[in-house]
């Protein structure tokens, strides 16, 4: 067990990391919380025994594992650091989020029939979002939340999993999907199963336009879009899918206030300074003031920054930890995309490489739209920043589709190394 942990193993890096930043926090925070010491050991604990079982069990790639341990590891010493209670709560999120990890890649790797309930992820779907619609709460413009006993929860991030499942179950035999056994020409049935495609997508896409999550929409479509562009076959049908995406761009930018303030703040936030502007000015303002090494733990002011737990949490780190540290997390996505496509190129089951596709291209999409937004690459967007911003639900589900593609990587492993025989 012991042996696992030498100074030759990235997980050491983690450990000293969490050691450093919550000594430092003691220190510079004036209150010497000894709790502080708790969360840091505990986050340590987490992360080891989570570590040790994916190595005893031989579940995969351990680096995917390791790479998300640093992000976590950044993410609650920030969010610690911005605001103790949350900074617990986050740390018991991140205990059922490793639960749900390591189950989920279990459950994946014994069921066998993901790639044949193609209709149950259509049902399952449409209900979640019918749910969201009548019982949700409007919370920062989105109706997109469920509370139930004081806890909120965003069905959304279920959804996002389940029509990834589906654009795999499509893409493993498109002409198979539906209307198998119907006495339709495969010519016919080809059409119908696109038909079908086309129609979840922008059913998706409908209802992600009633509940405002403009966002989720971008996200969403860009999926499609790309897992299309490497899966699909039809030159004209890729193309067409594009032009359909077109109206939804111009309805929301002409018709929809809040994508319209959007934009404008984007081009030029300093025309409001004090009022549209002042989210993503005070982002970059932070930024540029802890420089390349940052002002230090507890020695900055981030919490300036509006929404800075969630949204602007990466402001929060490059202030207080430095531009290079701001950068470290961005080659740390990289390389965590990197390797869902190295997964991905490896194994043999097209479901399992269509799927791995589709959770590789949500975690970089993801990371990409929401720090682009926060140093106004792009315009800004309400989703979350992937295992480092505060929320429960949207970490749960993010550690559920890593569970996912830690299963998938363990059949890359079967393949290349031949210990692994688990059948089909």
């Amino acid at each position: 067990m012991f042996g696992i942990l030498t100074y030759r193993k990235p997980i050491n890096y983690i450990i000293l990391l969490n050691l450093l930043a919550y000594l430092f926090i003691f220190y510079n925070l004036k209150s010497y919380k000894f709790e502080t010491f708790a969360v840091g050991l505990g986050i340590i604990l987490l992360v080891c025994t989570t570590y040790l079982i994916i190595i005893k069990n031989r579940l995969g790639d351990e680096y995917l594992f390791l790479i998300v341990s640093m992000l976590l590891s950044l993410g609650v010493i920030m969010i610690y650091r911005l605001d103790n209670d949350a900074g617990i709560k986050q740390t018991v999120w991140s205990f059922i989020g490793l639960v749900m990890f390591v189950t989920t890649c279990q459950i994946f790797r014994l069921i066998k029939i993901w790639d044949r309930i193609a209709i149950y992820y259509v049902g399952l779907s449409v209900f979640l979002y019918l749910i969201t619609l009548l019982l949700g709460r409007n919370i920062n413009g989105a109706t997109n939340w469920i509370v139930i006993g004081g806890q909120s929860f965003q069905p959304l991030e279920i959804s996002k999993i389940i029509y990834i499942l589906f654009l795999a179950c499509y893409f493993k035999k498109p002409n198979q999907l539906f209307f198998e056994g119907m006495g339709f020409s495969e010519t016919k049935k080809e059409k119908l199963n696109k038909l079908v495609l086309v129609l979840f997508t922008f059913l998706n896409v409908f209802f992600l336009m009633l509940q405002k999550e403009w966002g989720s929409i971008l996200l969403i479509s860009s999926i499609y879009i790309i897992v299309l562009y490497v899966y699909g076959k039809n030159t004209l049908f890729f193309i067409c899918n594009i032009v359909m995406t077109i109206p939804i761009v111009l309805f929301g930018y002409f018709f929809v206030y809040h994508i319209k303030v959007r934009i404008d703040t984007w081009i030029n936030p300093w025309a409001d300074i004090a009022g549209k502007g002042y989210q993503i000015t005070q982002s970059l303002f932070a930024i540029s003031s802890g420089g390349y090494f940052g002002t230090g733990l507890g020695l900055g002011r981030p919490d300036m920054v509006p929404a800075v737990n969630t949204d602007f949490i990466f402001s929060a780190i490059c202030e207080e930890m430095g531009i290079l540290t701001g950068v470290a997390v961005i080659l740390l996505y990289m390389l965590l995309t990197y390797r869902g496509l190295k997964i991905v190129l490896r194994v043999k089951k097209r479901f399992n490489k269509v799927l791995g596709l589709g959770i590789t291209t949500m975690l970089g999409l993801q990371t990409f739209i929401i720090i682009g937004g926060v140093i106004k690459l792009i315009p800004l967007t309400g989703i979350t920043l992937p295992y480092i911003s505060y929320g429960g639900s949207s970490l749960v589900s993010s550690f559920i589709i890593l569970g996912i593609l830690q299963a998938i990587s363990r059949e890359d492993y079967a393949d290349v190394g031949g210990e692994i025989d688990e059948g089909e």
